[in-house]
């Protein structure tokens, strides 16, 4: 048998001739604008950290608090003994955030897109998903034993032609709301009509929408104008926008009380420690107490894209803060993250098999915790990567 170091060593040795290589930034303090990583301090702009929640002194306090009356850990699984009077409080806040009549918690997005798909799909039905989804909705749909398919990014009427073909019981199309690598959004009051007259479910991943869209941050599903009964099945994080940790999934009575008896990923895990649900909770009051946030967010995004337009970045189509810059190359995307550092900003670059096949980027996502400044000072960086000649410029 082959040495097991050597044949993983090649694996590896192979991702680093092809550019595709991760490496982990460890920075020391909170999450915030300025990062400092390996003694230098970089401005940042790849944090899912929305609205700047993540190191906010009413989500510390919330945590500390909740450690004073609960301890650290929960103990147990929310089934046996790890379910607080916090724990309730906050899917209590959640439903009625999203006007949906339940909400119900897990430990991660990952985990709750396998829990869902897993619980209401077996070799006898269908799932559907737009090509572009997150790896955890992909990954729930082919362990969900279901017949597995995957329809063109945005395109309804390949989704239509999918769902005429099948002879499966049960049919669950889902999708994400806010594409986490383009930052487009999907094109959910259209999709979820089609998923009404095809007796189709619908799913949204709201990861990278929920606390920045809809009213009070209420999500993409109420942005969209989508109910329950649109959209049943409905999914968002807590890590990003809430600058907390763990996720959830809310819909009706019976949605809920489904995932509570049969969903492995909820039944088979250490509930959430309550400090992290108490400050989850902080975070959900917040939203509606510090709509600045949102707002500030919003005068962002507009503005750096005007910027970038102006200066011909090859800027992809999008109105969320996630504004990515396509460059193609993963070995050009690499250099351009590294000059960018070297500059003293913080940018990823995204390359396969996160992103299709030639089609790296720079993934720059933007939070209420910028300001005007920061943006100027990244433009500033952009543009004289351009004059390098290391940036191509978009013709007309």
């Amino acid at each position: 048998m082959q040495n097991l170091d050597h044949a993983l060593s090649a694996e590896l040795n192979q991702r680093q001739l092809d550019h595709l290589y991760r490496k982990r930034n460890s920075h020391d303090g909170p999450q915030r604008p300025q990062l400092k990583i390996n003694g230098q301090t970089l401005l940042a702009f790849c944090s899912n950290d929305y609205l700047g929640l993540a190191n906010h002194p009413a989500l510390i306090r919330a945590a500390q608090n909740a450690c004073v009356d609960y301890g650290l850990g929960s103990g147990a699984s929310h089934l046996v003994a790890g379910h607080t009077g916090v724990h309730h409080e906050l899917e209590e806040a959640l439903a009625k955030l999203t006007q949906r009549p339940r909400a119900l918690l897990f430990s991660s997005g990952y985990m709750a897109n396998m829990g869902v798909l897993s619980s209401l799909l077996d070799r006898q039905d269908a799932v559907y998903q737009d090509r572009l989804n997150h790896a955890s909705l992909l990954d729930g749909g082919l362990l969900s034993a279901a017949k597995f398919q995957r329809y063109r990014h945005q395109d309804l009427s390949d989704l239509q032609r999918q769902l005429d073909k099948t002879q499966a019981r049960r049919h669950l199309v889902a999708t994400d709301a806010v594409f986490s690598m383009d930052g487009d959004t999907a094109l959910l009051k259209p999709l979820s009509q089609l998923c009404h007259a095809q007796q189709a479910w619908l799913m949204i991943d709201d990861a990278h929408g929920f606390g920045v869209l809809g009213r009070d941050g209420g999500g993409s599903a109420l942005a969209q104008g989508l109910t329950t009964d649109d959209c049943p099945i409905y999914m968002a994080t807590l890590g990003k926008a809430l600058g907390s940790y763990g996720a959830f999934v809310a819909g009706s009575d019976v949605l809920i009380e489904t995932l509570i008896q049969f969903s492995r990923n909820y039944i088979y895990t250490t509930a959430l420690p309550p400090a992290i649900a108490a400050a989850s909770l902080a975070a959900v009051n917040l939203l509606q107490h510090e709509v600045w946030r949102q707002q500030h967010l919003n005068h962002l995004i507009r503005l750096f894209k005007q910027q970038a337009e102006h200066l011909k970045l090859p800027l992809m189509p999008s109105d969320t803060a996630i504004q990515p810059l396509l460059i193609g190359s993963s070995e050009v995307a690499l250099r351009l993250s590294e000059s960018l550092k070297e500059m003293g900003f913080l940018v990823t670059a995204i390359r396969p098999p996160t992103v299709p096949k030639n089609t790296a980027r720079l993934r720059i996502t933007l939070s209420a915790a910028h300001t005007e400044n920061h943006l100027q000072q990244l433009l500033a960086a952009l543009s004289k990567l351009q004059h390098q000649g290391l940036l191509a410029v978009v013709d007309d």
